[in-house]
């Protein structure tokens, strides 16, 4: 699109002028935010994320922000149109909700605020989003004074669904107002909108339990659908992130008492998700912010069960009667929201709430925190990441079973399980060593992509025994365009907590020298800390001494040969390999443990020299997290045949 189509550019026609008094009058929301030193593509993502209500909420949104590790990643937000009901109708349909769910608790059908759903969910980039806007106003205008009213509605219900259904001749003339919406997106913003295909309803409740069915239909039949309504449509967005994520509301506040934890401002919204809460330890979940963008742990009874939708920003409302915003179009008035989300803060006339004339003195702004790789790396920098999805955790403990036909030869039998394993014929110890997966190997050359993309200077790579950390490091120096200069060190000094190895003895690592056939391994270098030296079941104070002393012997060797170490290791080495070097003394174990859950496949740590001191910081990694949903088994026969 042209460059006339820049986000929010027509907002405000007026073009910032000097008055008498020096202060600087409000041209586009765009224009000012430019003119304060924000980027354009945080001022632009600022704006979007609040629904562009005014400068300072802007502004507000992207201080809060200034830490969030996504703030300059180019993610667009995913885009809704629904119909919602105003007038009588919506005050029936709001007692409905309130009444259902004092007498039988929150259902699936709470998540969201009454509508038809008109199209399914689509991503927009922050640029198109005036233009998309302008889409829907136009359609509307095109439809104003021809869409169908009052809508026949009828109720439907079943032991897991109750919902009100538009008659299915009048469901066909509004996907045609949708299919023109789809159309005139495309036209103005070269969006991708699909309308939606399926039975056009209100829902009521659903995933309920069953013994609530009577009370919910005696509830929905007091509905009286036939009062009279103004349906508007309404543009929504949501972070594309937390789609399926839970959402709750902090009810009280909490500092945080470890770097692990999240701080809690009432009001806020935390998005959760179960899938992420592997880590977390009884009565604490992860989860992540709206107000900040910040991840981390929280205690759970600081919070309650919210609304998805209170979460949502609203880009536009459109009347398809004379007036452009409903009289009674409340998105959350006794809310007020944190950060500029779907409240927007209507009065009883419809209009926005005014906010008022905002003049700005510019003064010079405190530069914002943009990371710098440049200065980074003219320190020494020491890198600790963690290995990659392991076969035995995907496959489980019996994974080798699965991947041996009636000969004994490696066959694969999911497209996870790599091709080959190196000295398989050997019948190694792979019940005690486990090799990554397909898509172990994909994440670590994703990170080794990212730290060449990222300019990271990495001089030295070592690595714990263990055939994964191996394996992760090989395909990290893989990415990183690196094969025929950088060698991987194996020292058994870096490998994990010998009390968690199960069994009377260590495993037995493939030799560098059998090693080297397949991967990029140094065969020259000599460990620290032999092999034979380690013991079955340390003590915790034995383990983390160990990890400090060779964490610090291999920085020392490497003191006048380069300024990036890598060390590929185990989740405890994160922790282990860095705590004491930054001079704080160890956790006891019970905590110690509780970290090591949270870190994932390939979670990396980075800590920076201080000077010559000898003194060591953990700063921001260079490049940002690795994160991924899980990929159940499919069975076709199963899911596909049956009668």
């Amino acid at each position: 699109m042209a460059a006339k189509d820049d986000l929010y550019s027509k907002m405000i026609p007026r073009r910032l002028r000097q008055n008498r008094q020096g202060t600087v009058k409000c041209g586009s929301n765009l224009d000012v935010l430019l003119s304060m030193g924000f980027p354009k593509a945080r001022a632009l993502k600022a704006l979007v994320s609040t629904g562009g209500r005014s400068v300072q909420v802007a502004c507000d949104w992207l201080f809060s922000h200034v830490d969030d590790p996504f703030l300059d990643e180019p993610l667009p937000r995913e885009y809704v149109l629904y119909l919602r009901p105003s007038g009588p109708l919506q005050n029936q349909l709001s007692h409905f909700w309130e009444q259902s769910r004092v007498t039988c608790g929150r259902n699936k059908a709470h998540n969201i605020f009454p509508h038809i759903t008109l199209c399914q969910f689509f991503m927009c980039a922050d640029q198109r989003v005036e233009a998309l806007g302008q889409a829907l106003q136009t359609t509307v205008g095109q439809w104003r004074g021809r869409f169908p009213s009052p809508l026949p509605l009828e109720l439907y219900s079943s032991p897991s669904f109750i919902g009100l259904f538009v008659q299915e001749s009048v469901a066909d003339v509004m996907r045609q107002f949708a299919a023109d919406f789809s159309t005139e997106a495309a036209r103005k913003a070269d969006v991708l909108v699909e309308p939606h295909r399926k039975q056009l309803h209100v829902t009521l409740a659903y995933h309920f339990p069953t013994n609530q069915l009577p009370v919910l239909e005696r509830l929905a039949k007091g509905i009286e659908v036939k009062l009279g309504c103004d349906w508007l449509a309404v543009l929504l967005s949501r972070d594309i992130r937390f789609a399926n994520h839970e959402t709750v509301r902090v009810m009280y506040p909490y500092v945080p008492q470890n770097e692990d934890e999240l701080e809690l401002l009432p009001g806020d919204f935390i998005f959760t998700s179960a899938l992420e809460q592997g880590g977390a330890s009884e009565g604490w979940v992860l989860g992540s912010s709206l107000a900040s963008g910040l991840s981390g742990l929280l205690p759970e009874n600081y919070v309650s069960p919210a609304d998805e939708s209170d979460t949502w920003t609203l880009h536009g409302s459109y009347s398809f009667f004379d007036r452009e915003v409903s009289s009674s179009d409340r998105v959350s008035r006794d809310r007020v929201s944190f950060d500029g989300q779907l409240d927007t803060r209507l009065l009883d006339n419809g209009s926005p709430e005014e906010m008022p004339t905002l003049s700005l003195i510019c003064h010079p702004m405190q530069a914002l925190r943009i990371s710098s790789n440049h200065s980074r790396q003219a320190k020494r920098t020491l890198l600790v990441c963690r290995h990659g999805e392991r076969m035995d955790v995907v496959f489980g403990k019996h994974w080798l079973s699965l991947c041996s036909d009636n000969t004994g030869r490696y066959v694969r039998s999911n497209l996870n399980m790599p091709p080959s394993l190196p000295l398989w014929g050997e019948q190694r110890d792979y019940n005690m060593d486990a090799p990554i997966t397909v898509l172990g190997s994909t994440q670590a050359a994703v990170v080794g992509a990212a730290l060449l993309e990222s300019n990271t200077v990495i001089d030295h790579v070592y690595c714990s025994p263990s055939l994964r950390c191996v394996q992760t490091a090989h395909n990290i120096i893989k990415g990183l365009q690196q094969e025929g200069r950088l060698r991987v060190r194996v020292e058994p000094g870096l490998f994990e907590w010998t009390k968690w190895v199960s069994g009377s003895a260590l495993p037995e690592w493939i030799s560098p020298s059998d090693l080297t056939a397949h991967y990029c391994v140094d065969t020259a270098y000599r460990p620290l800390l032999p092999a034979s030296q380690l013991r079955v079941s340390e003590s915790y104070d034995s383990y983390v001494s160990r990890s400090y002393q060779v964490t610090k012997d291999i920085l020392a060797a490497c003191k006048n040969t380069g300024r990036g170490v890598l060390l590929v290791a185990h989740a405890s080495s994160l922790e282990a390999c860095t705590r004491q070097l930054q001079g704080r003394s160890p956790q006891n174990a019970k905590d110690f443990i509780q970290v090591v859950r949270k870190v994932p496949y390939l979670g990396l740590c980075s800590c920076e020299e201080q000077g010559d001191t000898g003194v060591w910081q953990l700063v921001a990694p260079p490049i940002p997290p690795l994160t991924h949903g899980p990929n159940h088994s499919f069975n076709w026969r199963e899911a596909l045949l049956q009668e």
